[in-house]
């Protein structure tokens, strides 16, 4: 079982690259199914998540070549068309293969996804919409088969701007016959990452970035070389890891504008910024200040930097407010800093957190990807040793942590045990 040792203390300084983002990479990688063709991908993180990706496309009949951050897909050999149910519980963002599938060969198989559990997470709103497209779902002891003699583009209002599902009818939409309009649309960063995407390849796809997204069926769509957007919630993180340890830190290749209510909230903390066109540096106050937070839909406060910020204000002075209003099980993550000495009450949807200085290592476990990452600076800020077990959800989402944050003066590793 792999650990992440931390012996806490050490003040984060120097510069850090950020990588590329994985929110933005699993869903462009999906839609390489789509040209039948060569799809080659820059920036791509090097991630769990990532990888499993690339175990289904090899399933599917795809042909991955990986050096390094870049990724070349040929998807001209697909000939399956069912994801594998013990690929697709490995994580959650498994399900928006369904729409590639679909889009391209109008049947797909699949089960319910896995996953962080951080909340209740249907996939409710992608059946739907896929029922809307024209596409029969019938589900059997847990399987979902759909299929389809064509794609019929209509209009489709959300109930909720989910993103997994904005981009599902975004990819079974490309190929269809007419046009499809999304109502309600996520409006994230990654979802214009997407269009874009899409786009190179030669479909017509407009108005991401908006409520309202419009998809003209084309019938074929090309080879393409794509460079992903940076990770901006990776980028949160380090910036509020330095703030939380007192340090200075220079996070490079980052659109500071993905990250506005972030650094936003890190100013409100008394953190001085300095925010060029592809980079922001934070230097930390001596003691940061109590801010309140409430996670919203994009633009708003994103919900993946909730536990970041709950880790960073543990030592901030006076009483925060954090209320989550996106997933309803999000604060699991907090038991395990209490035990570091962290001063937190859950209410609700609200975290009430009490700053204090004492913090200290012990023996803890990860219970989800960005819970596990606020553990991390939890124990970067703590007396003494820290080891974290159930690293593999952290490891979903961070590239190269550990050399990372030893670059930037962290006394941390990785151990391998029995």
């Amino acid at each position: 079982m792999q650990k992440i040792i931390v012996e806490g203390g050490k003040k984060l300084e120097g510069d850090v690259h950020i990588s590329g983002s994985k929110n933005a990479a699993l869903p462009i990688i999906a839609a390489s199914i789509l040209n039948g063709g060569t799809s080659k991908l820059y920036n791509v993180p090097n991630i769990h998540d990532t990888q499993m990706m690339y175990k289904i496309l090899e399933e599917l009949g795809c042909i991955v070549k990986k050096t390094k951050n870049k990724v070349i897909i040929d998807s001209s050999k697909v000939n399956k068309y069912e994801i594998p149910e013990n690929l697709m519980r490995e994580m959650r963002s498994s399900v928006i293969l369904a729409g590639a599938i679909i889009g391209k060969h109008h049947e797909a198989v699949f089960s319910y996804p896995g996953g962080c559990d951080i909340g209740t997470r249907p996939i409710d709103l992608h059946l739907k919409s896929f029922e809307k497209l024209g596409i029969i779902i019938s589900k059997n002891y847990g399987n979902i088969s759909c299929k389809c003699d064509t794609i019929e583009n209509t209009k489709i209002d959300l109930d909720f701007p989910s993103v997994g599902a904005t981009e599902n009818i975004m990819l079974a939409s490309c190929l269809g016959i007419g046009t499809t309009t999304i109502t309600n649309a996520a409006r994230e960063p990654e979802i214009i990452d997407l269009q874009n995407f899409l786009n190179r390849m030669g479909a017509k796809i407009t108005g991401a970035g908006t409520n309202i997204i419009e998809i003209i069926g084309v019938k074929k769509l090309k080879d393409v070389s794509y460079n992903i957007m940076p990770d901006r919630i990776e980028a949160g993180t380090y910036l509020c890891a330095t703030a939380a340890t007192g340090g200075r830190i220079k996070a490079l290749n980052i659109v500071p504008e993905h990250i506005t209510p972030i650094l936003n909230k890190l100013e409100e903390a008394n953190c001085k910024l300095n925010i060029g066109k592809n980079f922001v540096e934070l230097v930390a106050p001596r003691r940061l200040k109590a801010v309140n937070i409430k996670t919203m839909p994009y633009p708003g406060f994103p919900t993946d930097m909730q536990s970041i910020f709950v880790a960073m204000l543990t030592v901030a002075k006076g009483t925060s407010l954090v209320e989550e209003n996106v997933f309803e099980n999000r604060y699991k993550f907090t038991s395990e800093l209490e035990r570091m000495g962290a001063k937190i009450t859950i209410s609700g949807r609200t975290a009430i957190i009490e700053g204090t200085r004492r913090i200290h290592g012990t023996n803890i476990a990860a219970t989800d990807l960005r819970g596990g990452m606020a553990m991390v600076i939890e124990a970067l800020v703590a007396k003494k040793k820290t080891e974290i077990d159930n690293i593999h959800y952290i490891l979903r989402g961070y590239e190269n942590l550990d050399k990372k944050l030893t670059n930037l003066g962290a006394k941390i590793s990785l151990k391998v045990g029995e």
